[in-house]
């Protein structure tokens, strides 16, 4: 990377994931080489925080933040966010920890956002639910409730992307700034709609680059039904005030 193109952060929020972590890291490594990486780890009981401590001589781009209870994905990106606004990143990534999200696709995506062309783009999003695009080892119900999340939220919010609920993003900073990160009401994964809202009621322009999402094979999935419904609950509060 020359001094020209854009500083990039990866935001990366954790919760027991010691299993794929380390794993994930050497990928990033090789795949986005001079990308700076900041770990959020909501106070992991299984030692994902000590392992941050403890390669951070392997590791010298990444920095961690450390909080003592699980509070959220939302707010352990609002926090990734503002970490990069203070320190003048000029693109600002977020993905999951469990190897997911491929780091390859992620250069693919970083890529994108500095072509001339892409200039307006203020965020490129990793879509399953594009041609082209896809999930991997999931099963029926999974599959059947994301798509209902993803297309209630078209629906109710008016978004133009079909993607509204995956974390596999690149957003410009000039986007992020375009909002109130503190209006933001959604500490869960609600967030991930409620900002694409946010940005699209900003004219933000968006775009989306197929990719295959695939279910981890280690740790265990932090969703659940009850998630589901919340994140159901908060789109529909979010559509009536709109």
């Amino acid at each position: 990377m020359t001094d020209s193109q854009p500083r990039l952060l990866v935001v990366i929020a954790t919760y027991n994931e010691i299993d794929n972590l380390p794993r994930l890291m050497l990928r990033l490594q090789e795949a986005v080489p001079n990308a700076q990486l900041l770990i959020i780890d909501d106070g992991s009981p299984d030692g994902t925080g000590n392992w941050c401590e403890s390669s951070r001589d392997k590791y010298p781009q990444m920095s961690v933040i450390h909080r003592d209870e699980k509070l959220g994905l939302g707010s352990a990106a609002m926090e990734g966010f503002r970490w990069a606004l203070t320190r003048n990143f000029d693109l600002i990534a977020t993905m999951d920890a469990d190897l997911s999200h491929e780091p390859e696709s992620l250069a693919q995506m970083v890529s994108l956002m500095q072509e001339p062309d892409q200039a307006e783009v203020g965020v490129c999003i990793g879509s399953r639910y594009v041609m082209g695009g896809g999930t991997e080892g999931w099963p029926w119900y999974r599959q059947w409730a994301s798509r209902c999340v993803n297309g209630f939220a078209r629906m109710m919010l008016r978004l133009p992307t079909y993607d509204c609920s995956g974390a596999f993003r690149v957003y410009r900073r000039t986007a992020i700034e375009s909002i109130d990160l503190s209006q933001l009401k959604s500490n869960d994964y609600a967030y991930l709609e409620e900002i694409l809202y946010r940005l699209h009621q900003n004219h933000v322009m968006m775009k989306e680059v197929p990719i295959t999402f695939r279910n981890r094979d280690a740790g265990k999935s932090k969703t659940n039904a009850w998630m589901g419904l919340s994140v159901f609950w908060q789109i529909l509060k979010m559509g009536i005030r709109g």
